[in-house]
């Protein structure tokens, strides 16, 4: 009889407890009124019910928070403002034809003709089947080094030669009803893709 007893108090020693001591021990809210040793049926259903209700409510509002994020939502503020004056911008434009070949030198194409990827290394013109017939011939003139005697070379000099005039790209410019010209502009240096570019710009610091 001893060991039949001690047995059966093993066994309820590793009986795992009821729900409803679990339910009456946590702390979620809710969960003690939905399992318990009540027997009111309409209670506990009524629990069940908000509680279940409660969590779907939770889960909606989270997936539509997810969804609004991901949609990365913003906000673009402008203000309006009436000037009856305004500065003139500063208007910036380049060409990206750094320098014209009609203006290169002898001289140039001896200094910078591999650095305009105009010659090789060995002062040989390059890639003689995509150039043009026209050019090609006048290419070959400037290319001829024979009895050429190099001068001092500038880069800078040499850019501000070959390139392109701001009285050949302004087709008009007006501001405010009145004609700007040539002369409004200012060349400014730029690098564009690596290269040199002739940038001009129209300051800001003028009323027309």
């Amino acid at each position: 009889m001893d060991l039949k007893a001690e047995s059966d108090d093993n066994l309820d020693c590793e009986r795992p407890a009821p729900i409803e001591v679990f339910a009456s021990r946590s702390t979620l809210h809710g969960i003690a009124h939905m399992f318990t040793y009540e027997r009111v049926c309409i209670k506990r259903c009524l629990w069940i019910v908000f509680f279940i209700g409660s969590f779907s409510f939770l889960v909606l509002v989270c997936v539509d928070r997810v969804q609004f994020y991901l949609q990365y939502p913003h906000v673009t503020k402008l203000d309006e403002v009436t000037a009856p004056m305004m500065t003139f911008p500063a208007v910036t434009f380049c060409n990206l034809n750094a320098f014209r070949f009609s203006r290169v030198t002898r001289n140039d194409l001896y200094h910078a003709g591999e650095l305009l990827a105009l010659l090789n290394g060995r002062y040989e013109i390059r890639d003689t089947h995509l150039v043009e017939e026209s050019v090609l011939e006048t290419l070959k003139v400037k290319a001829d080094f024979l009895t050429f005697k190099p001068r001092p070379f500038n880069m800078r000099e040499f850019y501000d030669r070959t390139g392109h005039d701001i009285k050949d790209m302004l087709l008009s410019c007006y501001y405010r009803g009145v004609e700007c010209s040539a002369e409004d502009f200012t060349v400014v240096s730029q690098h564009v893709h690596n290269r040199v570019s002739l940038c001009l710009c129209c300051g800001t610091a003028r009323d027309i």
